[in-house]
C-alpha cells in the first residue's frame, strides 16, 4: 500500500498544474459546504439566544399593523392611537395563559445633558418591565412601583445612550437629564445587550415609568402595546388566540373586519429570521453541488491523460506480473488521494474564514467536527467515483500493443 501512495504522489507531483486545477473545484466546493451550514448554523444559534434576550416565553400586543423586513426586523408604520390602557388591562387580566405583563410605549426622541444631544428611543412602562424582559441593571436600579404611582421624573439609560453623554456610563447616577422640556434623574444604566430580533439597538433605549410619560411628558391615553410572559411556551398558540378573541371584542371588530393590532411571539420573529436563512442554506448548497460537480469532471478529465500518459508504466507492470486489480487500486488512490487533498484544504480554509467572520461580527463560534469528517471523507468517495472510468480504463490497457508500440 505505502508503494501505491508514494507512486501516487510522485504521479501528482510530476503534474502539478493539473494536479491543482482538479482540485479547485472540491476545493472551493468544500469550502462553500462547509461555510454555508457552519454560518447558518451560528445565525440560528444567535437567533435562538436573541429570543431568550427577549424575555421567557414572550407574547407581544402590538397597536397597528407593523410589517417585517426578510431580516425579521420590524418596521413600523404612522402613530396608532387606537391601542388604550384599558385593552392592555384586558389582555393581562383575561387571558389565563399570561404569567405577568407590562404596558409599554416608544417613541424616539432627542435627549440631552448640558451640551450632550443624541438620539434614543424612550421606553415607558411599568416597575415589572425587568422580569418580563429579562433585563437587568448594570449600575444603580431600575424604577419602582411606587414611582410609577408617584409619575416619579426618574429614568434609566441604555449602555451607549449612557457612554454618549457621560464621559464614562458608571457616571450617570444622579445625573439630571433632559426629554424634552421634562428634567429627568438617571438611577440605572442598563448593561450592553445589543441588538434584539426586531432590529432594535437596545443599548440606545431610555426607560421610563409608563404614567410619567403618559401624563408629565406627552398627555396621551394610548399605549404602544404589551409585552406579557406567558406560564408555558408549550400554550403559546393557544395565548396567541386568546389574545387575538380579546382584542377584537375590545376593538368590537366584526368577524368581516381585519385587525387593527397584531400579537405575536418572540419566536415568530425568529422563524423569519430561519426562513431567511433557509434561502442562503439552499443558495449555498446549490453553488457547493456545482462546485463539486465540475470537481469531479476535473478529476476524471486528468485521470484520463495520466493514463494515456502512463500507458507504457502501465503495460511493463503488466509484463512483470501486476495484476488488473493492482492497476485499478493505484489509479483509485490517485483520484481519491487528489480529491481528498482539495476537499480537506477547503474545509481547513473553510475554518479559518469563518472564525474570522465569527469574532468580526460577533456570532457564537460554532463548529461541527463530524460534519468536516464527513465532507473530507466524501471528497475522497467523489474521487473514486469520478476516477472509476479512468481507473477501469487503466486496468484493461493491451500489454502487447503498448510494448509492441513502444
Amino acid at each position: 500500500m505505502l508503494s501505491y501512495l508514494r507512486i501516487a504522489l510522485r504521479s501528482l507531483a510530476a503534474h502539478k498544474l493539473r494536479s491543482a486545477l482538479a482540485m479547485l473545484g472540491v476545493f472551493l466546493g468544500t469550502l462553500a459546504l462547509t461555510g454555508v451550514i457552519h454560518v447558518s448554523e451560528a445565525l440560528k444559534e444567535q437567533a435562538r439566544l436573541e429570543t431568550e434576550k427577549l424575555g421567557p416565553n414572550l407574547l407581544v400586543a402590538l397597536a397597528g399593523q407593523p410589517t417585517f423586513r426578510r431580516s425579521g426586523s420590524i418596521r413600523y408604520g404612522g402613530v396608532i392611537t387606537t391601542f388604550k390602557q384599558d385593552d392592555a388591562d384586558a389582555l393581562l387580566k383575561n387571558n389565563p395563559f399570561v404569567k405577568e405583563g407590562t404596558p409599554f410605549v416608544t417613541k424616539n426622541l432627542k435627549i440631552s445633558y448640558r451640551r450632550n444631544l443624541v438620539s434614543s428611543q424612550l421606553i415607558a412602562a411599568n416597575a415589572n418591565f425587568p422580569s418580563v424582559r429579562a433585563a437587568t441593571v448594570a449600575y444603580g436600579r431600575f424604577f419602582t412601583q411606587q414611582e410609577v404611582e408617584q409619575r416619579a421624573k426618574v429614568c434609566v439609560l441604555g449602555y451607549t445612550i449612557a457612554n454618549q453623554l457621560f464621559t464614562n456610563h458608571t457616571q450617570a447616577l444622579g445625573k439630571i437629564i433632559r426629554y424634552g422640556l421634562t428634567n429627568l434623574q438617571v438611577i440605572g444604566v442598563m448593561p450592553k445587550r445589543g441588538r434584539d430580533l426586531a432590529g432594535t439597538d437596545q443599548d440606545e433605549q431610555v426607560f421610563v415609568p409608563i404614567t410619567t410619560y403618559m401624563r408629565r411628558m406627552s398627555n396621551q391615553d394610548w399605549v404602544s402595546g404589551v409585552f406579557m410572559t406567558l406560564y408555558t411556551d408549550k400554550a403559546e398558540e393557544e395565548a396567541k388566540q386568546s389574545a387575538i378573541d380579546i382584542m377584537r371584542r375590545q376593538h368590537k371588530i366584526q368577524p368581516t373586519e381585519k385587525d387593527d393590532f397584531l400579537v405575536l411571539a418572540a419566536k415568530d420573529v425568529s422563524k423569519l429570521k430561519t426562513q431567511a436563512l433557509e434561502l442562503v442554506w439552499i443558495l449555498g448548497i446549490m453553488s457547493s453541488s456545482i462546485s463539486f460537480s465540475v470537481g469531479a469532471m476535473g478529476i476524471l478529465s486528468i485521470m484520463i491523460l495520466l493514463v494515456q500518459a502512463r500507458k507504457l508504466e502501465i503495460g511493463v507492470r503488466r509484463a512483470i506480473g501486476a495484476r488488473r486489480s493492482a492497476i485499478m487500486s493505484q489509479f483509485l488512490l490517485e483520484s481519491s488521494l487528489l480529491s481528498g487533498i482539495g476537499g480537506t484544504l477547503g474545509a481547513l480554509i473553510a475554518i479559518v474564514l469563518i472564525t474570522i467572520i465569527y469574532y468580526i461580527a460577533g456570532y457564537p463560534f460554532i463548529y461541527d467536527p463530524l460534519l468536516i469528517a464527513v465532507v473530507s471523507l466524501g471528497s475522497c468517495l467523489l474521487g473514486i467515483f469520478a476516477g472509476a472510468y479512468p481507473a477501469w480504463v487503466a486496468s484493461n490497457v493491451d500489454v502487447l500493443d503498448v510494448l509492441r508500440n513502444r
